[in-house]
C-alpha cells in the first residue's frame, strides 16, 4: 500500500497489455417492473472469455430499461428504489408521449435518471464488486419484456 495523505492509501498500480476483446449478448426476459440480478450471468461470461485483468462493460440496448450496481443483501432496498423511481416519474402525469401506454414516458425518464452502460473492473477473472454489490437490470415497464444487454470484456486473458 502506498500512502496518499494522512487518511488514505492505495495499492500499487498494475498494468497489462490488452490482448483480448470478447463480446456476448445476454438476453433477459423480465416478468414486470423491477430489478433482475444479472451478476452471475456476467461472471459466467467472464469465465467463458478466460478473462484475466481488464474491464467489463455492460450496455443495455433499450430506452425503457436500465442497469445499475446496487445492494444485494436486503431486498427492501430494491423495493424502495422502485418506489423512488415511480415518485420521480409517475404514470398519468400528463405526459405527451404515451404511444405505448401510460408507463412508456415514465420508463424513458427513469432510464435517463439511471444508466444504460456500466463499467466494472476485472482482476484475476473476477469482477471487483464490493461485498454487498450486484449488477441489476431495471425493468421500467409494467408488462414483461425481452431485454438485451451487450457484455464486453477488454483486457488480458488468464
Amino acid at each position: 500500500m502506498k500512502s496518499v495523505g494522512s487518511s488514505t492509501s492505495r495499492t500499487a498500480p498494475s498494468a497489462v497489455a490488452v490482448t483480448s476483446i470478447a463480446t456476448s449478448i445476454l438476453t433477459v426476459r423480465t416478468s414486470r417492473r423491477g430489478f433482475t440480478d444479472i451478476t452471475s450471468q456476467c461472471a459466467e461470461f467472464l469465465n467463458e472469455a478466460s478473462a484475466g485483468e481488464g474491464l467489463l462493460t455492460a450496455f443495455i440496448r433499450h430506452t425503457s430499461a436500465s442497469l445499475t450496481v446496487q445492494e444485494n443483501a436486503d431486498p427492501t432496498v430494491l423495493s424502495d428504489l422502485t418506489t423512488a423511481l415511480s415518485r420521480l416519474a409517475p404514470e398519468n402525469a400528463g405526459w405527451v408521449h404515451d404511444t405505448e401506454g401510460p408507463d412508456d414516458m415514465p420508463a424513458h425518464i427513469k432510464t435517463m435518471l439511471s444508466a444504460t452502460s456500466l463499467q466494472i473492473p476485472v482482476r484475476q477473472g473476477q469482477m471487483m464488486l464490493g461485498t454487498w454489490q450486484a449488477i441489476y437490470l431495471i425493468e421500467h415497464r409494467v408488462r414483461p419484456h425481452r431485454r438485451e444487454v451487450v457484455l464486453q470484456f477488454i483486457g488480458s486473458n488468464r
